[in-house]
C-alpha cells in the first residue's frame, strides 16, 4: 500500500520538482540581468573630466601634455521603462471628420481623459507638430493616458485628429509657421495658454500644464501627489541647486525666475484668483511677457513658509501655496545638458526643458536628438547618400592641462572646429550626411555676464556641450543659394548611430576607414579592403582619389573615419564655394562677458569670414583661428 502511494504521487513531486529548477533557473537570470545592467549604468554615467578628477588613471594623468586622447561621452540615460499601453486611437479613413464644434473645449471633453482628477495639457501651432507627437509618444511610453493638446490652428488640428492624438480646437486661428521667440505672435500664444488655464481650472480638475518644446522622461503625477497642500507648482530658471535631493527648492534660495513651461495647478480659490488676475492683467498690456507677469504676481507676497518640512512658500495674496519644483530634475536646458545635475546627484530626471539654448526652434530639436529623445520619422535615420562620421580626437592639454580661460577655450574649440571642418568638405565631396561629433567646451555660453561658468552651479569643466553652444544650428539647416555656398550638406546629431531607431539595414552596412602613411604595407588608394570591412586609405589624398576610390562604396550606409587629422588637402576647383558655408557657419557666438574683458565679447562678422574664403586666406589646410577673428588675446 505505501509503495502504491508512492507510484501515485510520484507525478506530484515531478511537477514540484520541476517547478523549483525552473524557479532557480529564472532567479539566476534575474540575477544575473539585474548584475549586468547596473554595471551599464555605472558605466554610462556621466562623467566629465576636469583637471582634477580623481577617476582618470595614474597612468593617463601622467602620460605626455601632447599625448591625444580619444573623448567618447556618455549616453544620456533612456526614459524611464514602462510597457506602452494603446492609448492613440486611430480613427478610420473611410470617416469623415467631425466638425469643428466637436472639437471645442468643454467640460465633458476634459473628462474623458481625466484620471485620478488631473489632465495633462499642452498646445502648439502646426510648426511644433513634431514636438507636439514626441511629448505625446513620450507620455505614452510611461504609461499615461490622462492628457490633451490644444491646436491653435485647423491643419494642427486635423493632423493630431487623424493620428489618434486627442486634441481640442482654441479657436485661436494662429499661423500654421514658426513665430519665433519673443515676436507679438510669441506673446498672443502666452496669453492663450493663462486663458486656457482660467478655461479647465473651474471644471474643478488638477492641471499639469506644459509647453511643448518639453519631453516627459517619468511619470511626474507622484511626484505632484506628494504636496497634495500646494495651490500651484511651478518649475524655474534656477541654475544652482538649493537641494541635493528631490525635494522641493529652497524658496529662500531661489533667485531665478519661475519659468512656466512647466507648472501644476490645483482647482483652490486662491489658484483660481491667481490665474483670473494674471489674465487680466496680460490682456491689458500687450507688452507684458506672460512669465513675468506671472512672476510679478507671485512675488507681490512671498513668505513665511507654510510649514517647517514641505518646502511650501505662502506668496501672491498670502494665501497662495507655492512650491518650486527641484531644477535639478525638472530640468531646464542648462541644468540637464550643461550641467547634467540630475547625474552628479544621482536622481532621475522626470522632465527636461529646451530653455537655455542659442538656436530656435532648430535647436531645441538638435538638444533633445543628441539626447535621444525626440520622436523622427523613419527617413530621418536612413538619409540618402548615408552617413559620414569620424572619430574626433584631442589633445589632453588643450582639454586637461592649465586654467580654463578664453585662451584655453577657443583653442580646444578651434582643434575640434578644424577637424569639423574637413569633415563637412569630405561629406560634401561624397554627397553623404555628416554624424557631427560630441563638443567639449572649457567655458559656459550665457548671454549675460559671468565668470566662465556660473559660480555656485555643478558645471564641470571641460564639459560635453551642445551643438549650439559653438554652431549656428539653426542656420546651417536652413535652406541656402547653392550658388554661394555650395552644395546641401545634411548633418545629425553625434547620438544617431546609437540610437535604437537607427534601422538594422544602416546598422549592418558599415565600412570602417582607417587612415595610414602612404607607401607604408597595405596602404595604398584602392578600393581594395581587408577583412573585418576595413579599408586602409593614405593621409592627404587629394579630391580626385576621394572620388576614385570611395565610388565603389556608395551603398554603403555608414563610413567612419579613424581620424579627420590630415585626411584631405584640399579642393581642386578652388572657385567651389563649398568653405564659404562652412566657415561662415561654424563660429562661435557666444556673447559673453568675461571679468578680465570687462566688455562684450563680440560676436564676428559672418561675411568677415567669407571675404577671407573669398581672398584665398583660409583654405581647408590652414590653421582656424576663429580667437583671432574675434580679436581676443
Amino acid at each position: 500500500m505505501a509503495c502504491e502511494e508512492v507510484a501515485n504521487s510520484r507525478p506530484l513531486f515531478l511537477t514540484i520538482y520541476t517547478v523549483v529548477i525552473v524557479s532557480i533557473v529564472v532567479s539566476t537570470l534575474y540575477v544575473f540581468s539585474a548584475i549586468h545592467y547596473s554595471s551599464s549604468a555605472a558605466l554610462s554615467s556621466f562623467s566629465p573630466l576636469s583637471n582634477e578628477d580623481s577617476r582618470l588613471s595614474d597612468q593617463t594623468l601622467n602620460s605626455s601634455q601632447s599625448e591625444t586622447i580619444r573623448v567618447v561621452p556618455s549616453a544620456f540615460p533612456e526614459p524611464q521603462n514602462v510597457p506602452k499601453k494603446p492609448v492613440l486611437n486611430l480613427p478610420p479613413r473611410n470617416k469623415k471628420m467631425p466638425p469643428l464644434k466637436d472639437f471645442r473645449l468643454t467640460k465633458e471633453l476634459v473628462q474623458q481623459r481625466v484620471k485620478d482628477n488631473i489632465i495633462i495639457v499642452t498646445f502648439g501651432n502646426y510648426a511644433f507638430m513634431d514636438f507636439i507627437l514626441t511629448w505625446v509618444k513620450q507620455l505614452n511610453d510611461l504609461g499615461l493616458s490622462n492628457y490633451l493638446v490644444g491646436a491653435m490652428d485647423t491643419k494642427l488640428l486635423e493632423a493630431l485628429y487623424w493620428k489618434g492624438v486627442p486634441v481640442f480646437d482654441m479657436n485661436s486661428h494662429m499661423s500654421t509657421v514658426d513665430v519665433g521667440w519673443g515676436s507679438p505672435t510669441f506673446h498672443k500664444m502666452g496669453r492663450e495658454k493663462v486663458i486656457l488655464i482660467n478655461s479647465i481650472l473651474p471644471f474643478g480638475y488638477e492641471l499639469l500644464m506644459c509647453d511643448t518644446d518639453m519631453v516627459w522622461l517619468k511619470n511626474p503625477l507622484p511626484y505632484l501627489a506628494r504636496y497634495p497642500g500646494a495651490d500651484v507648482l511651478t518649475s524655474s530658471d534656477q541654475v544652482i541647486p538649493t537641494v541635493v535631493d528631490d525635494s522641493l527648492e529652497v524658496w529662500k534660495e531661489v533667485g531665478a525666475a519661475y519659468n512656466i513651461g512647466i507648472f501644476h495647478w490645483r482647482p483652490t480659490e486662491s489658484a483660481k484668483k491667481l490665474g483670473k488676475e494674471w489674465k487680466e492683467l496680460l490682456l491689458a498690456d500687450d507688452n507684458i511677457w506672460d512669465q513675468n507677469g506671472f512672476n510679478d504676481i507671485v512675488h507681490r507676497e512671498l513668505g513665511p513658509s507654510v510649514d517647517e518640512d514641505s518646502g511650501l512658500v505662502y506668496a501672491y495674496d498670502g494665501t497662495l501655496k507655492l512650491g518650486i519644483l527641484p531644477s535639478s530634475i525638472f530640468c531646464s536646458g542648462h541644468t540637464y545638458f550643461v550641467q547634467g545635475m540630475y547625474q552628479q546627484l544621482r536622481l532621475e530626471p522626470y522632465a527636461v526643458h529646451t530653455t537655455f539654448q542659442y538656436a530656435g526652434t532648430e535647436g531645441k530639436r538638435h538638444r533633445l536628438r543628441e539626447a535621444m529623445l525626440f520622436h523622427d520619422p523613419p527617413e530621418y535615420y536612413n538619409p540618402p547618400g548615408g552617413f559620414l562620421s569620424f572619430k574626433p580626437s584631442i589633445p589632453k592639454s588643450l582639454l586637461l592641462i592649465g586654467k580654463h580661460t578664453i585662451g584655453s577655450h577657443f583653442k580646444l574649440i578651434n582643434y575640434q572646429m578644424k577637424q569639423i571642418r574637413t569633415a563637412l568638405a569630405i561629406a560634401s565631396l561624397l554627397n553623404r550626411t555628416l554624424v557631427m561629433p560630441p563638443l567639449w567646451c572649457r567655458i559656459d555660453r550665457l548671454w549675460f555676464p559671468h565668470p566662465g561658468v556660473l559660480e555656485g552651479s555643478m558645471t564641470r569643466q571641460p564639459f560635453l556641450c551642445p551643438l549650439d553652444h559653438v554652431f549656428e544650428v539653426n542656420v546651417m539647416l536652413k535652406e541656402l543659394p547653392e550658388e554661394e555656398f555650395g552644395p546641401r550638406i545634411d548633418i545629425r546629431e553625434y547620438s544617431i548611430l546609437d540610437n535604437p531607431s537607427l534601422p538594422s539595414e544602416v546598422k549592418k552596412s558599415w565600412l570602417d576607414v582607417h587612415l595610414c602613411k602612404e607607401g607604408t604595407q597595405d596602404c595604398n588608394a584602392s578600393n581594395n579592403v581587408t577583412s573585418g570591412g576595413v579599408l586602409r586609405f593614405p593621409k592627404h589624398s587629394n579630391e580626385e582619389t576621394f572620388m576614385r576610390v570611395f565610388s565603389s562604396f556608395k551603398d554603403v550606409k555608414v563610413i567612419q573615419f579613424s581620424t579627420m587629422q590630415g585626411a584631405f588637402t584640399g579642393f581642386t576647383n578652388k572657385a567651389r564655394p563649398f568653405l564659404s558655408f562652412c566657415l561662415k557657419f561654424c563660429f562661435l557666438c557666444l556673447h559673453q562677458k568675461f571679468e578680465e574683458l570687462h566688455g562684450h565679447f563680440p560676436c564676428p562678422d559672418a561675411m568677415h569670414l567669407f571675404t577671407l574664403i573669398r581672398k584665398g586666406k583660409i583654405d581647408s589646410e590652414n590653421e582656424l583661428n576663429i580667437t583671432r577673428v574675434y580679436g581676443a588675446a
